[in-house]
């Protein structure tokens, strides 16, 4: 497939409705520091932590058309799940309180070790409940889905009309919303006046990933998609990834090919949540290089990889590589204890 003119992959995507809630576009900008530090390829950041409410965050892109669809069915109350410092969850509970519809989400104890003390109370969990979420403690199991999907049947059995989001907005919708960032890349890498050589990003529940990969193979062609497994799980992680592209690609009319799905595995530490010395050490270099607030569980992670990634030399000086800062700022201070600069 050639370059699809960008109007007819916004054509498309304007097939499925917005509600307007996230900030689009994000901004593109320019790395220098950090790119003049590591002497590699001119880095750029898409960020995505500039989504808007809630503190922003890659999810409300997705929650921008998957919303639509609950409200179109007259849910009143939005059901989702997470751990504690789930920042899937707090953009829920932020989008919930914007619509004016109950929230309710299950909240997973056990899949990450605290931290510290403030893992419990800070950071997104402190934003949860200002933003009115109702919090049902449940055991990680392993299942992602099936404790939420309880919580809406008992829900609806209590009379109420629940709509369920999957644990990080991850489906074939959420995939179709998030199509949108990778049109944006190349408006906006155009209007500068450059291709992107790679897009890359971390990756975990799926449809980020997904979104990215149907959008840029429509658009971006010759730009790879590179996600970095944040959850230790890369065989899991690529077939999710697989699926939801899939099913995108599919309510797009869209081609897909497998073989546009790399996850790189064994970058971002040894489990989920759990921040390596490369996690800290992205973190803080993208704070005193690019004045950029990165978190130690998801989008400090991605970075870390791209750092090992350049640090290889898996791209050359004159090539241009795009990291999507996913947001997450607000689980800095749950993290607090661990974090040493």
């Amino acid at each position: 497939m050639g370059v699809m003119p960008a109007d007819d992959l916004d054509g498309r995507l304007a097939r499925f409705p917005r509600l307007g809630i996230a900030h689009l576009p994000t901004p593109l900008e320019p790395m220098r520091r950090l790119t003049a530090h590591l002497g590699g390829p001119e880095l750029w950041v898409k960020r995505e932590d500039c989504t808007g409410i809630g503190l922003g965050g890659n999810k409300l892109r997705k929650l921008d058309t998957v919303l639509a669809l609950a409200l179109d069915q007259g849910a009143d109350t939005i059901v989702s799940g997470g751990v504690v410092q789930s920042n899937s969850q707090r953009q829920v509970a932020a989008a919930a309180a914007r619509l004016g519809l109950d929230c309710h989400l299950a909240v997973f104890h056990g899949r990450v070790a605290p931290p510290g003390a403030d893992y419990e109370v800070s950071g997104n969990a402190l934003l949860n409940a200002l933003f009115g979420a109702h919090l049902h403690p449940v055991p990680w199991t392993g299942d992602r889905n099936g404790a939420v999907r309880a919580l809406a049947e008992a829900l609806a059995a209590a009379g109420r009309r629940p709509f369920v989001v999957p644990y990080g907005v991850s489906s074939a919708l959420g995939a179709v919303g998030y199509a949108s960032a990778a049109a944006e890349i190349a408006a906006q890498s155009a209007a500068l006046g450059f291709t992107p050589d790679a897009i890359v990003h971390c990756t975990g529940s799926g449809a980020t990933q997904a979104g990215l990969v149907v959008g840029a193979s429509a658009v971006l062609p010759r730009t790879e998609v590179v996600g970095i497994d944040i959850d230790a799980e890369p065989d899991r992680v690529r077939a999710d990834v697989v699926r939801y592209a899939r099913e995108a690609a599919g309510l797009l009319d869209l081609p897909f090919h497998e073989d546009a799905v790399e996850v790189v595995a064994g970058l971002a530490g040894p489990a989920y949540g759990v921040p390596h010395q490369a996690t800290l050490d992205a973190l803080a270099l993208a704070g005193r290089l690019e004045a950029l607030v990165l978190d130690p569980v998801y989008s400090a992670k991605g970075l870390a990889g791209l750092i090992t990634l350049v640090r290889r030399g898996r791209w050359r000086r004159g090539q241009r590589v795009v990291f999507v800062h996913t947001g997450g700022a607000p689980a800095l201070f749950a993290y607090r204890e661990v974090l040493r600069f």
